[in-house]
């Protein structure tokens, strides 16, 4: 707009001075080498006026030129997008339905220029991994790579998730090692991480995974539990298998609170103490434990109590007839039947005898506590005891038997019909 007021006024200013340079027009010389231009003043006006709008004739012919491209650039660049995008929405349509092949094919042809190519490689990676191509899938997750930079916590996801699909365990389990540190409160890395630690049985590593998400809720109360006495059991094997008895109880001395407080690690110690014929230590941490635990809390410890082996005059045999005279009745006979074997063991029978016995009036006797309770009876020569067990033992065998007779007679039945 500048400019064609700029050339107007000259126009103007050239028509309001014609008249009063036509009398004194004035002269010009321009001399350049051997080249002489003479002209007079009104002339040379002229000339600059043309040669003004000459330029900007061409400036403006230049300008919508590289307009016209530049909107040519956009929309080709504009129609590989959406063509892109169309391609990423129907491949992940095909991922869904299982057609893997076809999904790689359509996510990854070009990628590079969807809104998110990070996504289409990680995706196309997947795709491929999922229908068995390992070097494809690599491909797009070094594809991957060059865009999002080596530290790229959705790429690590992928490659992690990968490896652990095409069974390299010892590369799947670095590359969650270096997820964790690059992104430790990744709830998809922490569950990609419990997955390949149980399959790598690095326990000790599980453990640090689980004393993180201790205060987490991706787990369930169920979930948590169960991971949590795996971790313990595959500690104590190791431990046991390293150091033997004397590692395990060093490490039971050095454990925090947390680990103290918990039962079934308790019950694991103690059959592992068992399993090494430490009973003296085993019976020290089981007295420990009934002790300190109310009589629910006890229900995954008294299993082990059944293996055991103590002394006469054991503190821990006048400490479970106290709990177990007190206890409600389903407790008691979880008292009962570890003081049967305790005393079993001892040789104490008629002692022994007593708790079977009561056993067998809550009908709590199960088949295990029947093999012990015979050889009881036998000992003390109780033969309406041993009566009584093999009738219970009987009992037993026809009811389990009872579907097999009813699909043996099955046929019959269908003939008379």
């Amino acid at each position: 707009m500048f400019r064609v007021l700029f050339l107007m006024l000259l126009v103007l200013a050239g028509m309001l001075g014609a008249p009063y340079l036509a009398g004194h027009q004035g002269y010009v010389r321009i001399e350049a080498g051997s080249t002489v231009i003479e002209m007079s003043l009104v002339m040379l006006v002229v000339f600059f006026a043309a040669a003004m709008a000459v330029i900007y004739l061409l400036e403006w012919v230049i300008s919508r030129f590289v307009r016209l491209s530049r909107g040519s650039y956009h929309w080709f660049g504009n129609r590989k997008r959406r063509k892109a995008q169309q391609q990423t929405l129907e491949g992940l349509m095909k991922m869904t339905e299982g057609d893997y092949a076809k999904a790689e094919k359509l996510i990854g042809k070009n990628a590079k220029h969807s809104d998110e190519p990070i996504l289409n490689f990680i995706k196309a990676a997947e795709a491929a991994q999922q229908k068995g191509d390992d070097l494809t899938a690599n491909k797009y997750l070094i594809e991957a790579t060059k865009i999002a930079g080596p530290n790229n916590v959705a790429v690590e996801l992928a490659r992690t998730r990968i490896l652990l699909l095409q069974g390299k365990l010892p590369a799947a389990r670095s590359a969650v090692d270096s997820l964790l540190e690059l992104a430790p409160n990744n709830t998809d890395g922490l569950r990609l991480a419990i997955d390949i630690y149980q399959k790598s049985k690095a326990y000790k590593a599980l453990d640090n995974v689980l004393e993180h998400i201790g205060q987490r809720n991706f787990l369930s109360a169920t979930e948590y539990e169960a991971l949590e006495n795996q971790v313990n059991e595959g500690l104590l094997d190791e431990i046991m298998n390293e150091e033997g008895q004397e590692g395990l109880l060093k490490w039971w001395d050095n454990q925090p609170s947390r680990r103290l407080r918990s039962v079934p690690l308790r019950a694991t110690l103690v059959k592992h103490l068992i399993a090494t014929e430490d009973h003296e230590s085993a019976e020290q941490i089981a007295l420990e434990t009934v002790k300190k635990f109310d009589d629910e809390q006890l229900a995954p410890f008294f299993e082990q109590l059944t293996a055991l082996q103590v002394d006469d005059g054991s503190k821990l045999l006048k400490v479970l007839e106290k709990r177990g005279q007190k206890a409600k009745e389903h407790y008691s006979d979880d008292y009962a039947r570890a003081l049967g074997y305790l005393y079993t063991r001892q040789n104490a029978f008629e002692k022994a005898k007593s708790y079977f016995v009561q056993l067998l009036d809550h009908q709590e006797c199960v088949q295990k506590d029947r093999i012990m309770a015979l050889y009881v009876a036998e000992q003390t020569h109780d033969n309406l005891l041993a009566q009584r067990l093999k009738e219970e033992d009987l009992k037993e065998v026809q009811v389990e038997a009872k579907p097999v007779e009813e699909i043996l007679s099955l046929p019959e039945t269908i003939e008379q019909k």
